[in-house]
């Protein structure tokens, strides 16, 4: 997994990075994934289902398993939301 590459989604307005958010419940903190992308056109194909309306304001951007492991580290995140169907959306959650 570290030795491909992966297309991520970043915010043009602040330079977050699209996440899933999981709460595990009322007392505890909601854990962080990053939404992780095999292709290109996956990305895509995510923005204009689920955000059609603000898919303006995001950027898809590739990068290596070091810069992925790198960006976990620095945005404090549990780990990745690897998509596999980017319609349904159907989502395989990887801690790190």
């Amino acid at each position: 997994m570290f030795s491909q590459i992966h297309y991520i989604v970043r915010s043009k307005v602040d330079g977050k990075y699209l996440v899933a958010r999981i709460n595990k419940g009322e007392d505890e903190v909601s854990m962080s994934y990053l939404l992780v992308f095999q292709e290109n056109f996956e990305a895509l194909s995510y923005l204009n289902t689920h955000g059609s309306d603000v898919s303006d304001r995001f950027i898809v951007e590739s990068t290596s398993g070091k810069q992925l492991k790198s960006i976990l580290q620095r945005w404090d995140f549990q780990g990745i939301g690897l998509v596999k169907d980017p319609l349904l959306p159907r989502i395989e959650f990887l801690s790190i």
